[in-house]
């Protein structure tokens, strides 16, 4: 594993697109907290609000890739360096998160 956690650490929303279209094998996880999945959401993501994410570690490690998103990109940034700090070295963040993910990939999905 590399030194620099943050080293590549981030996805722009259209390359997730991409894996989403091309039926990549990875786990899409929702960090953000309950209220906010129910607000707004990404079809085909899973939500584990960033405070359960230790608790799935297991589910991370069988995962060949892992890319987080929470509102902004914050929460899911920390939760990748996170997951790489275990080993989990396929871990990234929608840059942006969810509310780049509206402006610039699907304007259905409601900002908030």
């Amino acid at each position: 594993m590399t030194d620099d956690l943050f080293a590549n650490i981030e996805i722009a929303p259209r390359e997730v697109m991409e894996l989403l279209r091309r039926g990549g094998d990875f786990l899409f996880v929702d960090v953000r907290e309950k209220w906010e999945h129910d607000t707004s959401r990404i079809e085909g993501a899973t939500l584990i609000p960033l405070r359960e994410v230790p608790a799935h570690l297991p589910r991370f490690e069988q995962a060949s890739e892992v890319v987080l998103f929470c509102h902004h990109g914050m929460r899911s940034l920390d939760a990748a360096a996170w997951l790489r700090s275990q080993g989990i070295e396929s871990a990234r963040s929608m840059a942006g998160g969810i509310d780049r993910w509206s402006m610039e990939i699907d304007s259905r999905v409601p900002r908030y």
